[in-house]
Protein backbone atom coordinates (compact mmCIF):
# COMPACT_ATOMS: atom_id res chain seq x y z
CA UNK A 1 0.00 0.00 0.00
CA UNK A 2 1.51 3.22 -0.84
CA UNK A 3 1.51 5.74 1.73
CA UNK A 4 -0.81 8.31 0.58
CA UNK A 5 -3.57 5.14 0.32
CA UNK A 6 -2.29 4.75 4.41
CA UNK A 7 -2.91 8.04 4.96
CA UNK A 8 -6.66 8.39 3.45
CA UNK A 9 -7.54 4.82 5.27
CA UNK A 10 -6.52 6.97 8.62
CA UNK A 11 -8.45 9.93 7.34
CA UNK A 12 -11.50 7.72 6.40
CA UNK A 13 -11.37 6.25 10.10
CA UNK A 14 -11.84 9.46 11.51
CA UNK A 15 -14.50 10.52 9.39
CA UNK A 16 -16.57 7.36 9.76
CA UNK A 17 -16.08 7.69 13.78
CA UNK A 18 -17.23 11.30 13.82
CA UNK A 19 -20.40 10.19 11.39
CA UNK A 20 -20.86 7.25 13.70
CA UNK A 21 -21.31 5.00 10.67
CA UNK A 22 -20.24 1.50 12.03
CA UNK A 23 -20.56 0.11 9.50
CA UNK A 24 -18.24 2.38 7.35
CA UNK A 25 -15.75 2.03 10.34
CA UNK A 26 -15.84 -1.73 10.29
CA UNK A 27 -15.19 -2.10 6.42
CA UNK A 28 -11.76 -0.86 7.32
CA UNK A 29 -10.86 -3.52 9.45
CA UNK A 30 -9.76 -7.26 8.77
CA UNK A 31 -12.27 -10.09 10.19
CA UNK A 32 -9.60 -10.74 12.40
CA UNK A 33 -8.69 -7.73 13.60
CA UNK A 34 -7.70 -7.00 17.71
CA UNK A 35 -7.90 -3.85 19.30
CA UNK A 36 -5.95 -2.92 22.10
CA UNK A 37 -7.58 0.65 24.24
CA UNK A 38 -7.17 1.81 27.81
CA UNK A 39 -10.63 2.77 27.86
CA UNK A 40 -11.61 -0.72 27.02
CA UNK A 41 -9.71 -2.01 29.96
CA UNK A 42 -11.29 1.01 32.16
CA UNK A 43 -15.28 -0.15 30.96
CA UNK A 44 -14.61 -3.78 30.71
CA UNK A 45 -11.91 -5.01 32.62
CA UNK A 46 -12.75 -8.35 32.04
CA UNK A 47 -11.16 -7.60 28.35
CA UNK A 48 -7.64 -6.43 30.12
CA UNK A 49 -7.88 -3.68 26.88
CA UNK A 50 -7.77 -6.51 24.26
CA UNK A 51 -11.06 -7.14 22.19
CA UNK A 52 -10.73 -9.41 19.19
CA UNK A 53 -12.86 -9.99 15.92
CA UNK A 54 -15.29 -7.29 14.27
CA UNK A 55 -18.01 -8.72 16.06
CA UNK A 56 -15.98 -7.52 19.35
CA UNK A 57 -15.05 -4.68 18.16
CA UNK A 58 -18.62 -3.45 16.83
CA UNK A 59 -20.19 -4.40 20.24
CA UNK A 60 -17.93 -2.30 21.94
CA UNK A 61 -18.14 0.98 19.38
CA UNK A 62 -21.76 0.72 19.89
CA UNK A 63 -21.78 1.07 23.47
CA UNK A 64 -19.15 3.60 23.39
CA UNK A 65 -21.38 5.37 20.27
CA UNK A 66 -24.57 4.77 22.70
CA UNK A 67 -22.74 5.98 25.94
CA UNK A 68 -21.44 9.48 24.33
CA UNK A 69 -23.15 10.76 21.25
CA UNK A 70 -21.67 13.71 21.02
CA UNK A 71 -18.29 12.20 21.18
CA UNK A 72 -15.56 13.13 18.70
CA UNK A 73 -12.24 13.13 17.31
CA UNK A 74 -10.24 15.80 15.86
CA UNK A 75 -7.68 14.86 13.82
CA UNK A 76 -4.02 17.00 13.60
CA UNK A 77 -1.99 14.39 11.91
CA UNK A 78 -1.51 11.16 9.94
CA UNK A 79 1.72 9.78 9.65
CA UNK A 80 2.18 6.53 7.21
CA UNK A 81 4.06 4.26 5.73
CA UNK A 82 2.98 1.15 3.79
CA UNK A 83 2.15 -1.14 6.15
CA UNK A 84 1.44 1.28 9.44
CA UNK A 85 -0.86 4.57 10.44
CA UNK A 86 -0.87 6.87 12.96
CA UNK A 87 -3.42 8.98 13.71
CA UNK A 88 -2.97 11.88 16.28
CA UNK A 89 -6.65 13.39 17.32
CA UNK A 90 -7.73 15.44 20.12
CA UNK A 91 -10.80 13.45 21.65
CA UNK A 92 -13.60 15.76 22.75
CA UNK A 93 -16.08 13.87 25.42
CA UNK A 94 -18.65 15.76 27.43
CA UNK A 95 -18.03 17.05 30.57
CA UNK A 96 -14.43 16.02 29.83
CA UNK A 97 -11.19 18.18 29.18
CA UNK A 98 -9.91 17.52 25.76
CA UNK A 99 -7.58 14.89 25.69
CA UNK A 100 -4.62 13.87 23.51
CA UNK A 101 -4.59 10.78 21.71
CA UNK A 102 -2.85 8.43 19.40
CA UNK A 103 -3.64 5.47 17.63
CA UNK A 104 -2.03 3.39 15.26
CA UNK A 105 -3.15 1.10 12.96
CA UNK A 106 -1.09 -1.95 11.70
CA UNK A 107 -2.31 -2.68 7.60
CA UNK A 108 -2.29 -5.72 5.98
CA UNK A 109 -4.01 -5.64 2.23
CA UNK A 110 -5.45 -2.61 2.80
CA UNK A 111 -7.49 -3.49 5.92
CA UNK A 112 -6.33 -2.49 9.61
CA UNK A 113 -5.13 -5.80 11.36
CA UNK A 114 -4.17 -4.42 14.32
CA UNK A 115 -4.73 -1.23 16.46
CA UNK A 116 -3.85 0.62 19.46
CA UNK A 117 -4.47 3.30 21.51
CA UNK A 118 -2.55 5.18 23.48
CA UNK A 119 -3.55 8.17 25.69
CA UNK A 120 -2.59 9.35 29.44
Amino acid sequence: MSTDTARALGQAWLEAFNQKDLERLLALYADDCTHHSPKLRVQQPHTKGEVKGKAALRAWWAGAFERMPSLRYEGFAVTASSDRVVLEYWRHAPGEEPMPVAESFEVKAGRITTSRVYHG
